[in-house]
């Protein structure tokens, strides 16, 4: 399957065209990871703030929900971009260093320090990799191997008083299920495993009850 990591970062061409209003909300502080994410962008690269990069940065951080939308380079900003160049670099070998079982058969990974998803047949990739979200801080994602025992395709939590389509249960109140927001929204999930509509559904036909998950790693910030 493809990465489907495409259309991750807003295009330069439609940052560079913020409109007057996001302009005006602009900082013109330049911040710690300045340089690495001038780079990330597509900017010249000489560690300063100008417009032109603060309207990139902000186009970024609003389309991933990234507070506040100032355009300033600091940590949350380029640790999300940091982890989309892990998961750009996973390419198709998302398990090439072999963290993730290859002798349970069809088996669900999760790389919570990559916030990367896939599904393999023992060493055979079958979908993905695909972004995920996973537990904030204090919420964390469990780790550890898991089996899927419950499936509910149009599941409301009557905890958080919110859907959870596609939700497939593997630890506690713990599943994977689709949200309506950008994988890459701060601070995280209360634990589940966000997915992007599709990839939710995607899950929903390749797996069933009693099949493997297996969580590793940790996710950054936490």
């Amino acid at each position: 399957m493809a990465l489907g990591l495409t259309g991750l970062v807003v295009p330069l061409t439609v940052a560079l065209g913020a409109s007057p209003a996001q302009a005006a909300s602009c900082t013109t502080s330049t911040g710690p990871y300045q340089r690495q994410v001038e780079k990330f962008m597509g900017r010249p690269v000489d560690g300063k703030q100008s417009p032109a990069d603060c309207k990139a940065i902000q186009t970024f951080q609003r389309w991933h929900g990234i507070t506040p939308s100032i355009g300033y380079a600091g940590e949350v900003t380029w640790r999300t971009m940091n982890t989309i160049l892990q998961q750009r670099a996973a390419g198709k070998t998302p398990n090439a260093a072999g963290k993730c079982p290859t002798n349970k058969g069809r088996i669900a990974c999760v790389d919570l320090t990559r916030q990367l998803s896939w599904i393999q047949d023992g060493a055979k990739l079958v979908y993905g990799p695909v972004p995920v979200r996973t537990g904030r801080d204090g919420d964390e994602t469990r780790t550890g191997a898991r089996k899927i025992y419950h499936r509910s395709i149009d599941h409301w939590s009557t905890l958080y008083k919110v859907r959870m389509p596609y939700a497939q249960f593997f630890d506690g109140g713990q599943a994977f299920h689709s949200v309506g927001k950008s994988m890459y929204n701060p601070p995280g999930s209360r634990g589940c495993v966000n997915m992007r509509d599709g990839d939710a559904k995607a899950y929903w036909k390749m797996l069933k009850n009693g099949d493997d998950v297996f969580v590793y790693g940790r996710k950054p910030g936490t």
